[in-house]
């Protein structure tokens, strides 16, 4: 049987590597939202970039829910890859698509039903109201094969097949960004327009995903009953906090729009592209987190923690470079991005608060999310959902509503950095302290029904 593929060679090539292609295929389809953007943009109507945005803030919540299941069956896939136990992790795939859709169809009603409430809690008000809301009704039940895509993408990366996952974004988003002027413009459906492309997007991404995962490297068994009982426990166990330090960001980025409100159309209008460009510039850090749960995974579950801890080093590393980088680049566009979006006023002095100073926040952003990995795929997923949460939903309100007494709408973007450097300087403190004093202790029991094997032994005593 063979080894999994991050249990020899250097560490800093797993996270280049997997990173890279994570973040190129993240990128991707985050540069094709923000395309999607600017094309409702160019209708010349402030409400309609406006709707996108309180509605970007309630689906925010969803999609972070698909997210955290999909960070679970990484990190329970990738340990059952390092223990040598591939055939429990094709069971365990194929469970975490059935949990994945049984979730996300109750969170997707939820959200259908309470849509108007939803955008009306978030500030929205009047024709943006009603023009966010049916966004949101066309879009949210999407989530389904969404939720499909992402196990599939997160059983790929544990394997290590990182190009594969990748694909699955780089082919959705190209189908995305040739069907977005077609629906917007050349059809005049106009917001539905953009609606419409994000829900053929997600069904594309549920297709490659299941060829890549399925049919050209069976990953995912078929879900059983059986298998389900077996590990639903489990997976869950790891499933909840990851979801719930997923929530975390939405909720703050939720809080933060509220705050922003207040400032008018324009300053939220702003805050939407600020909401893009931090996803497009910064699709690596975001990669990072889920691209190396999988290394994480398949060497602590092989024994090997000097190279688990080697793994944090040099995610650090590689996270403090990306944004020093980076951060020049943006700050060097911000001229033309003013101009393209057509901002003006209080937007475009939004915009400069975010490259001046917002993006320095993600050195500290990008600590806490290699924290995250840490602890999710090491045993101690509690603790990724107490750092967020305190950064969250405990801090980032206060800050954020301080900053901006004082300077207007640009002090919500300084609170959000102020709020992340103090949170991602513990948390990655807290990281290391725990990754330096883990032993080879065997790995908690990730299927009840089936005794650990270890057709290695040796294997599990390295340091």
């Amino acid at each position: 049987m063979s080894e999994g593929r991050f249990l020899t060679g250097g560490t800093m090539g797993h996270v280049v590597r997997m990173t890279a292609t994570g973040a190129m295929g993240i990128t991707f389809v985050f540069l094709v939202d923000a395309a999607n953007l600017l094309w409702v943009s160019q209708l010349g109507d402030p409400q309609l970039v406006a709707a996108i945005g309180f509605a970007y803030a309630v689906q925010f919540f969803s999609v972070s829910v698909n997210v955290g299941l999909m960070i679970a069956a990484t990190a329970v896939i990738s340990r059952s890859i390092g223990e040598g136990r591939r055939d429990q992790a094709r069971r365990q795939a194929g469970a975490g698509i059935a949990i994945a859709v049984c979730v996300m169809a109750l969170v997707a009603a939820v959200i259908v039903v309470l849509r108007h409430q939803l955008v009306g809690l978030a500030g929205a008000e009047g024709e943006t109201a009603r023009l966010a809301a049916r966004y949101l009704a066309i879009t949210v039940p999407s989530l389904l094969p969404m939720a499909v895509s992402l196990i599939c993408s997160g059983a790929l990366r544990a394997e290590g097949f990182g190009a594969k996952a990748m694909y699955i974004t780089l082919l959705s988003g190209l189908v995305l960004l040739v069907l977005d002027p077609i629906l917007i413009f050349w059809l005049e459906w106009g917001l539905d327009g953009a609606a419409i492309g994000l829900v053929l997007f997600r069904f594309s991404l549920m297709g490659l995903g299941l060829y890549y995962a399925v049919h050209q490297c069976g990953l995912v068994d078929r879900p059983r009953l059986r298998t389900l009982r077996n590990i639903s426990a489990p997976f869950i166990a790891v499933a909840i906090p990851a979801v719930a330090t997923q929530m975390s960001t939405p909720a703050g980025n939720y809080i933060l729009t509220i705050v922003m409100a207040q400032f008018g159309d324009d300053a939220v209008a702003a805050w939407a592209v600020v909401g893009r460009l931090t996803v497009v510039v910064f699709g690596g850090i975001f990669a990072l987190s889920g691209a190396i749960g999988g290394i994480f995974g398949q060497n602590y579950g092989a024994g090997q923690m000097d190279r688990v801890r080697s793994t944090y080093r040099d995610a650090l590393l590689f996270c403090l470079c990306y944004t020093l980088v980076a951060w020049a680049l943006l700050y060097a566009v911000t001229p033309l991005v003013v101009q393209v979006f057509a901002l003006d006023g209080q937007g475009a002095e939004v915009l400069r608060a975010f490259t001046l100073v917002g993006v320095g926040g993600f050195v500290f952003i990008g600590a806490l999310f290699v924290s995250n990995a840490a602890f999710n795929s090491l045993g101690k997923p509690g603790r990724s959902t107490l750092v967020n949460w305190i950064k969250d939903g405990a801090i980032s309100w206060p800050a954020a509503a301080g900053f901006a007494a004082l300077f207007g709408a640009p002090g919500v973007i300084y609170g959000q950095a102020a709020a992340g450097a103090v949170m991602g300087l513990i948390a990655a403190i807290w990281g290391w302290h725990y990754v330096a004093r883990l032993e080879g202790q065997p790995p908690l029991a990730l299927d009840p029904a089936h005794p650990r094997p270890y057709p290695n032994p040796d294997r599990h005593r390295r340091r």
